[in-house]
């Protein structure tokens, strides 16, 4: 006899759905006044669909945020594959990385208008988005060393140091560019990477 037992609902609302439904909700009036009833209505689900997925609004928003950076590093690792060595790969995926935040119409919201809500990814702990980012960092350094074009050194504090080089692009890249062109910033943070990865 078949079980039954793992078989999806034909009903279950993809996750998906519910994450574009809270995009379109944080697009439209923040993240702060975002709810979930304001969620289920977009996505034309009950509430207590929506509260069965996601208790809270809090875990909704990371699971967004994930989702959306998750993205990001997807496209900035077929960016990256062209290019011949694991430290050239690194750099434009950094770089790449940097200019899909600077666009991303999910960040841009929440730095107009809840930005006070990222202090504690920089003052306080390390979020997954984050971790995504080292362990992607980890991983490149580790190829890098394989093929003999980034130095040898200690992988945990390699990746920490270029997370710590990075993540004021993405926080800051607004003032940052009020004056200066976004490319040559790239352009630079490229040559830097570079440079600081070369044997």
């Amino acid at each position: 006899m078949t079980s039954i037992r793992h078989t999806p609902s034909p009903n279950r609302v993809a996750d998906d759905v519910l994450l574009d439904a809270a995009m379109e909700c944080v697009l439209s009036v923040g993240v702060r006044r975002t709810t979930l009833s304001d969620v289920a209505r977009t996505a034309s689900v009950s509430r207590m669909t929506l509260y069965r997925r996601f208790p809270d609004v809090r875990g909704m928003l990371s699971a967004l945020i994930t989702r959306e950076f998750g993205k990001i590093l997807a496209e900035a690792n077929r960016a990256a594959a062209q290019e011949p060595t694991a430290r050239g790969q690194l750099v434009v995926a950094s770089v790449h990385t940097i200019r899909a935040l600077a666009d991303n119409p999910l960040m841009h919201a929440v730095i107009e208008r809840d930005a006070e809500m990222l202090l504690p990814y920089i003052m306080e702990r390390i979020g997954t988005s984050q971790r995504m980012t080292e362990e992607f960092v980890r991983a490149q350094l580790a190829a890098g060393r394989r093929d003999g074009s980034i130095r040898d050194g200690d992988p945990a504090v390699q990746a920490r140091s270029i997370f710590l080089l990075l993540q004021p692009y993405v926080f800051a890249i607004r003032p940052s560019t009020s004056d200066l062109p976004l490319d040559a910033l790239l352009t630079e943070l490229a040559h830097v990477l570079d440079v600081v990865l070369r044997p």
